[in-house]
């Protein structure tokens, strides 16, 4: 026989839980790297994005620069105090960080300049008049110079740098290679603290007029125009544009010398200069650590969602290999109780057979009376055996749909009284009623029908106290369905046991299962059911009885 110690599918519930625990503390561990790495992640943008911001909110600069400076050389020195003005109203509209601009209307001569000019050999340039355009310009002074004019304000000393700049390059231009544009615009461009001076760009060709005067008096003694705009810039005008919100709680321009008073640890900082005519400005980030906290973990929840879900998987897993082994357990179990109360089951009706067989093999001669007594036994369990190896057959055919349903016409009266006939002459002290109401006949199958009654009435009397073996039956029409109740008054089911007596193989333990109980009796009747399309279910209260309630179709 085999044991049940050598089952082959044995919970092993220490190893499920060490190996829970194991991936418990793989997931502690990898939720703590992951939020050292968002939080590494976090400081280290703090210090890169500074790079992104500072372009973003230098862009307006960058097209000022780039872009609009350029366009005043499209003017080619002729710009005068009306069209200077309207250009400047455009670059103080669209550029704030512009305070104010200066318009100086110059000349290129062949002769010297006495005063307001500057002169190099036979060339020489000079102012001929000066304005200034800005939201705090009054309008009385706008003009600051004229030629036949005192200086208001504006002099040389801001004319002068940037026109002994373009001086310089002219005396170094090499007529026979034309300059780039870029070496054009930083000789022609002046940048300064706060401010950009700015001479629009003559063709090559006058500039080799240029580097002509510088040593020669022309017979024709040329006069050219020339431009020049000085912006005054106020780096606290730009608009600052924080592109990580979420990151950089506080950002502000200060001074390249600013350092602040309060050092705390509570708050992140840093810095990056502005650069061009900024570059004793830079951009100041602040954010509180609580501010920056929140950031971290906005970026470390995504990570822990995947980590948790890994770790779910894991466990699932886990679970259903435990569930897997438990079911395997539970299944060598019937199969391994199956096995005993099925050999059981044989081995009774066998050894009453054989021990028949042997008194009438050993008898010498045998009256009228013990032949009728031996043949009534071995008939008896000749019919047991027959009987458990049909149920066994029915139930396999039924359970593989490898037989047919016969629909016949059955008397649902004279079905239930030929079964009581039967149950009276098998059992004397089994009490049997039934009651029908609602209908004659139906349409079904009388073989397996009378399976079920035998089944149900079977269970009845085996788990019914020795005086009080009663069965009520009772066959009702309701909505077009067939509905069978059989009540007895037995022992019961306890309600823990409900969902499991379908169960193949199944077997309540209580003192009435001691001998001989396959666990196929209830599991056979609900695939007689199920095969039959329709349903069976079950109310019971221990010490009480059990009803069984089956619902068939009225024409299957």
């Amino acid at each position: 026989m085999v044991s049940q110690k050598d089952s082959g599918y044995r919970k092993n519930f220490s190893l499920i839980v060490t190996f829970i625990g194991l991936i418990s503390v793989v997931f502690i561990l990898s939720l703590f790297l992951a939020f050292n790495f968002s939080k590494k992640n976090i400081e280290n943008d703090f210090v890169s994005a500074k790079a992104n911001v500072l372009e973003e909110s230098i862009k307006p600069y960058n097209d000022f620069f780039l872009n609009k400076l350029p366009e005043i050389s499209f003017y080619n020195g002729y710009l005068d105090s009306a069209s200077a003005s309207k250009f400047t109203d455009t670059i103080l509209m669209q550029y704030p960080f512009v305070s104010r601009v200066t318009f100086y209307d110059t000349e290129v001569k062949n002769e010297r300049y006495e005063d307001h000019g500057i002169n190099l050999g036979d060339f020489a340039i000079g102012m001929k008049n000066v304005y200034q355009f800005g939201k705090s310009v009054h309008k009385d002074s706008v003009r600051l110079f004229g030629q036949n004019e005192a200086v208001k304000g504006a002099g040389l000393e801001d004319f002068n740098p940037v026109t002994l700049k373009l001086i310089n390059f002219i005396q170094k231009l090499d007529t026979t290679k034309v300059p780039t544009q870029e070496d054009l615009f930083s000789n022609f461009t002046d940048i300064r603290h706060n401010r950009i001076d700015y001479f629009n760009i003559p063709s090559f060709e006058i500039l080799k007029v240029y580097k002509r005067m510088i040593s020669t008096k022309l017979e024709t003694e040329p006069v050219y125009q020339q431009d020049m705009l000085s912006f005054e810039l106020d780096p606290n005008k730009i608009r600052i544009k924080n592109t990580r919100p979420l990151l950089y709680q506080n950002i502000r321009i200060e001074p390249i010398t600013y350092d602040p008073i309060d050092t705390t640890s509570e708050y992140i900082t840093g810095e990056i200069t502005l650069g061009g005519p900024f570059s004793d400005y830079k951009l100041y980030f602040t954010s509180s650590r609580d501010f920056v906290k929140k950031e971290i973990f906005s970026f470390f929840w995504p990570i822990a969602a995947l980590l948790l879900l890994f770790y779910g998987v894991l466990v699932l897993v886990a679970f259903l290999i435990y569930r897997n082994l438990n079911i395997n357990h539970k299944m060598f179990k019937l199969q391994y109780d199956f096995v005993t109360n099925l050999t059981h089951e044989f081995k009774t009706p066998v050894s009453v057979i054989k021990i028949a067989g042997n008194n009438i093999k050993s008898a010498t001669s045998l009256s009228e009376k013990e032949q009728k007594l031996y043949g009534k036994i071995l008939d008896e369990e000749a019919d047991k055996l027959n009987g458990l190896m049909n149920k066994l057959l029915a139930f396999t055919q039924i359970e593989n749909k490898a037989i047919t349903l016969n629909k016949d016409s059955v008397t649902i009266e004279d079905f239930i009284e030929s079964s009581l006939d039967a149950y009276a002459l098998k059992y004397p002290d089994f009490e049997v009623s039934y009651e029908v109401s609602g209908f004659k006949t139906f349409i079904t199958d009388p073989v397996l029908l009378g399976s079920l009654f035998d089944n149900l009435a079977e269970n009845a009397y085996k788990y019914s106290a020795v005086n009080n073996k009663k069965l009520h039956i009772t066959a009702r029409m309701i909505k077009d369905r067939v509905v069978l109740r059989f009540r007895d008054e037995g022992i019961g089911i306890p309600s823990s046991e409900i969902n499991n007596i379908f169960k193949k193989f199944y077997r309540i333990q209580n003192r009435y299962n001691q001998n001989g109980s396959v666990g196929l009796g209830l599991a056979f009747c609900k695939e007689l059911v199920n095969f039959m399309n329709g349903e069976i279910s079950v109310k019971s209260v221990v010490d009480k009885g059990t009803e069984f309630k089956i619902v068939l179709p009225y024409n299957n």
